[in-house]
């Protein structure tokens, strides 16, 4: 027997980011918006814990403990008594490394999975604390559709979506490291007043409506000038796209992908394939969003 989920990229429409605390995190205000790229993980029972990935840049996924997914499988065992002998096989399509939570979509991924292997029927509220513990992103990779994150981003409120938007992501060469964006971030406003981060209504009113328009002229990422510091040729990456006709273009949390809005799905496919013809990015891929959480496939 064998269990397959299916868990959902995600770009985060506003990332409003505050100053550093104490214990070295940081404060956000995280609109999350679930997209239709997809990772599955696949529990089957095995002699012990075992790791393995296939899919494009599956060379570059650790397949040791410091893996999200295998520290999921591990927290989830520990917490219920169970054994973790499960052989936990990672389908990739997000990008690695990309800024679209795909180490964290994979921790919930094999949360699911395992938690139905094992018959352990943990409530959802013990999954999203589990969550929690394993990383900031990781609950809403669970829960998808569209939310609201606060703290570090891991206490969640949902939000309504009235509509489909449509989506379009260049895959840079290469990753981010998520850590490395953050210090320049705190680098970059040393010495300034940060804001406290919240949410703009603006921002929650358009994403109600199904507003594509409304929801270009409100998207922010305050960990972008950070990005573009450190991979300064993203910004030729973000304007290829707004000339080929996106509403908007931003860098997709901690980068290196960009997100650009369209507001159709023909204007998603020309951007889509300027961007690819430009040279600024490997590839280029159109997708719709809301998407759901973690799901169940077999």
């Amino acid at each position: 027997m064998s269990v397959t989920v299916r868990v959902p990229a995600k770009v985060n429409v506003q990332l409003a980011v505050g100053a550093a605390r104490p214990d070295g995190f940081h404060d956000l205000a995280n609109v999350f918006l679930a997209v239709g790229l997809h990772d599955e993980v696949t529990a089957t029972p095995a002699p012990s814990l075992r790791l393995t990935c296939a899919g494009p840049d599956a060379d570059q996924v650790p397949l040791d403990g410091t893996n999200l997914a295998a520290r999921a499988a591990l927290a989830l065992a520990e917490r219920y008594g169970v054994e973790p002998a499960v052989h936990l096989h990672i389908a990739k399509d997000i990008p690695v490394a990309g800024g679209m939570a795909g180490g964290s979509a994979d921790a919930a991924g094999a949360l699911v999975a395992c938690d139905a292997l094992w018959g352990t029927r943990a409530p959802q509220e013990e999954l999203l604390a589990l969550c929690a513990e394993l990383g900031s992103d990781v609950p809403f990779s669970l829960v998808g559709g569209a939310a609201l994150g606060t703290g570090r981003g891991e206490k969640l409120r949902p939000l309504e979506v009235g509509g489909t938007f449509h989506w379009v992501f260049a895959v840079a060469d290469g990753g981010l490291s998520t850590p490395a964006v953050y210090r320049e971030f705190d680098r970059l406003t040393e010495g300034t007043d940060v804001p406290e981060p919240a949410a703009s209504e603006a921002l929650l009113s358009a994403l109600a409506k199904g507003d594509a328009t409304a929801l270009a002229a409100t998207l922010t990422n305050d960990l972008q000038p950070a990005a573009l510091s450190l991979r300064p040729s993203l910004a030729d990456t973000l304007r290829t796209g707004r000339a080929a006709g996106a509403l908007a273009a931003l860098v997709s949390g901690s980068g290196p992908t960009t997100a650009f809005l369209a507001p159709d799905p023909d204007t998603a496919t020309t951007v889509a394939h300027a961007l690819t013809a430009s040279g600024t990015c490997r590839t280029a891929r159109t997708t719709t969003a809301p998407a759901p959480g973690a799901t169940v496939l077999s």
